[in-house]
């Protein structure tokens, strides 16, 4: 049931964040301290230190690093995903009408 939660969690994340990476930040922040309260400040303070460090989009970054962080590799690769396919989604269904018309 976690691993449900936590794609539905981010793929809000992915879907309503819009400006960017760090746009995302204050929903990540939302979701994972006041809503779920699967960390504590200090501990995704840590992981956003860690998510600016590492190459990479920050958004997905901190996705994994909070997925990590509530269910191991298994909650790094769902939370990863579910704020990646909001995008593909709308990517995918833009191209198609652009190739249609």
């Amino acid at each position: 049931m976690i691993y449900l939660e936590i794609f539905l969690s981010f793929f809000q994340i992915g879907l309503f964040s819009f400006g960017g990476g760090y746009a995302a930040l204050p929903l990540i922040e939302a979701q994972v301290l006041e809503i779920h309260n699967w960390l504590t400040v200090e501990e995704f303070a840590d992981l956003l230190t860690i998510s600016q460090m590492t190459p990479g989009p920050i958004a997905i970054n901190a996705s994994t690093f909070v997925g990590t962080k509530i269910a191991g590799l298994p909650g790094a690769v769902i939370a990863t995903i579910g704020c990646v396919t909001p995008s593909c989604i709308i990517v995918l269904i833009l191209s198609y009408y652009y190739f249609k018309y």
